[in-house]
């Protein structure tokens, strides 16, 4: 059994963006896409305006697929700057608690 006694800061914290970009990226294109939708509906008439809060097929349909390139930046630097916490929390408190074990199982 091996021990995580230290994490890189810059290290966990860049992987932490990249996984945080790939959620922001879903999210982005669950939104973007929920977006159109209902502006789609809207413009054809099949839900009215005024229950959806919008006009139709527009500027906001743009906005929303801005989401797409937005969502990832902003959930990629947010994750980074949590991940620099994370890790810098981890090695503070592994120090007084011994980290984490892991087992390393040897596939055949």
């Amino acid at each position: 059994m091996a021990k995580v006694k230290k994490l890189g800061l810059f290290s966990f914290a860049i992987f932490q963006a990249l996984v945080m970009a790939i959620v922001g990226l879903i999210a982005g294109i669950l939104y973007s896409f929920g977006g159109l939708i209902i502006d789609a509906l809207v413009s054809i008439g099949w839900v009215s305006s005024a229950s959806a809060s919008t006009l139709g097929l527009g500027f906001g349909t743009v906005l929303a697929f801005g989401a797409l390139i937005g969502m990832p930046i902003i959930f990629g630097a947010f994750g980074f700057f949590v991940g620099l916490i994370e890790a810098f929390l981890y090695n503070l408190f592994a120090r007084w608690f011994g980290g984490i074990r892991i087992d390393f199982q040897e596939y055949e």
